[in-house]
């Protein structure tokens, strides 16, 4: 910092700002160099760069530790933190570690996972104009190029779309919100339950960007169906729709059935069972069919170009894992006995690759988190706020994953349910 004449902190103003002012001499210095700066400015996640030659980019990321570039919230142990610490070299060798196998960091975790996505499927592409010979912006087909119409059951509560909708301090109802979130649930232990000497916590890795996998999403606006749709789990999106019929004590697993007073429901994330029409993703819907219930929707808010979007997402994610719990002697081949005793020594055989571990889970969790970005008190509420600008500003497609992620959890209890094991709690991903 001294080297280079920069302070080895950020007054009060400039981390409001998140960057050095304008008129900063190591500013004027770059721009006299011929360099240039990103719109974020000289901040904790510095871009420096000269104009691309022909297709070659040249460009140098800079992540300045004294200015808490490295949040420990997500890069570091946020109980025990390792990064003040940590020799050099290691620091090295994890950022760069985590540029190979994931993508350069630029920011927070969640930043640098929503990166992640437009990297691998970007907006545009350069096409050749066969007639003068130059290069011309085309939109890829199955990437998200725009933004779209909001609807309003997917917004959160402090959109623009909501002004003067509802009155203040208004909860809304499942009838009003798409509420697809993961599980926060519990229930009261039988009498025999409580005899039992232990309770046992199962712990689902990488389970959101698994959700991701595979998962068909919308890629252009949506579309306003009334009158009774017939449901589609082709079409992603939003139905209102009554679940409140569905019981799961009338289910069938392996030809037996289930106490569905110690199973959570899986159509809230409280696990109650719904009390009328509500808005739910397409995931959502299609597991009640696949129940064995009738659904019958009222309205619906669909989107007719579709792919998987995330797949390349989830796909780069999985092999940065995989490789890193690999690094620590957690490799696939292990089972049983084997693999739970590798999974308790990880951390203390490389605690490089143990934080490494970490930042690739919140990359994948935080990403999955921006595509709904909240105002962060930004701007009053109502007010639209730069998120909104962003064609991965998509709800709908983070309601999905969030609905995939909670009804193949349930899917799993139904069968352990079917073998007499029944869950107690439920915490996002970790099953007690």
């Amino acid at each position: 910092m001294e080297r280079y004449g920069l302070p080895a902190a950020l007054s009060q103003e400039e981390q409001r700002a998140g960057r050095l002012a304008a008129g900063h001499k190591v500013v004027k210095q770059i721009e006299r160099a011929g360099l240039q700066l990103t719109q974020r400015g000289f901040g904790p996640w510095a871009r420096v760069y000269r104009d691309p030659e022909g297709s070659k980019r040249r460009c140098v990321q800079l992540c300045i530790l004294p200015w808490n570039a490295l949040d420990a919230r997500e890069w570091d142990k946020k109980d025990d933190p390792q990064l003040p610490t940590m020799h050099p070299a290691d620091l090295a060798r994890y950022l760069g570690l985590y540029a190979a196998r994931v993508t350069t960091p630029r920011g927070s975790t969640a930043t640098t996972g929503l990166e992640l996505m437009t990297a691998l499927r970007p907006p545009t592409r350069a096409e050749k104009d066969p007639d003068t010979g130059e290069f011309k912006r085309a939109f890829n087909d199955d990437a998200l190029t725009a933004v779209y119409d909001v609807v309003e059951c997917e917004v959160p509560d402090e959109h623009p779309i909501l002004k003067d909708k509802f009155a203040r301090h208004h909860l809304r109802t499942p009838a009003e919100m798409l509420m697809e979130e993961p599980y926060d649930w519990c229930r009261p232990l039988t009498d025999e339950e409580c005899a039992n000497p232990y309770l046992v916590v199962v712990d689902l890795n990488m389970s959101f960007a698994a959700a991701a996998n595979g998962l068909t999403v919308g890629l252009n606006g949506p579309t306003h169906l009334t009158g009774n749709p017939q449901f589609d789990p082709a079409l992603p999106g939003s139905w209102l729709v009554d679940l409140s019929r569905v019981d799961l004590s009338r289910v069938q697993i392996n030809g037996r059935t289930v106490d569905a007073d110690r199973l959570p429901s899986p159509f809230t994330p409280k696990g109650d069972r719904p009390e009328g029409p509500g808005w739910y993703a397409t995931p959502t819907v299609a597991y009640a069919v696949e129940l064995g219930f009738d659904v019958a929707p009222i309205e619906a808010y669909v989107r007719t170009q579709t792919g998987r979007y995330l797949d390349p997402w989830y796909k780069r994610l999985r092999d940065a894992y995989v490789e890193t719990m690999a690094d620590m002697g957690v490799t696939t081949d292990l089972a049983g006995q084997e693999f739970l005793e590798a999974m308790a020594r990880r951390k203390q055989v490389d605690p490089t690759m143990a934080l490494l571990e970490t930042a690739i889970k919140a990359t994948a969790k935080g990403a999955i988190g921006k595509l709904r970005q909240r105002s962060r008190g930004q701007v009053p509420y109502y007010e639209p706020y730069p998120a909104l600008n962003r064609e991965t500003w998509r709800p709908d497609i983070r309601a999905a994953v969030l609905a995939i992620q909670r009804v193949d959890l349930h899917r799993k209890l139904m069968k352990t349910a079917a073998a007499d094991l029944y869950p107690v709690a439920i915490g996002t991903d970790a099953i007690v």
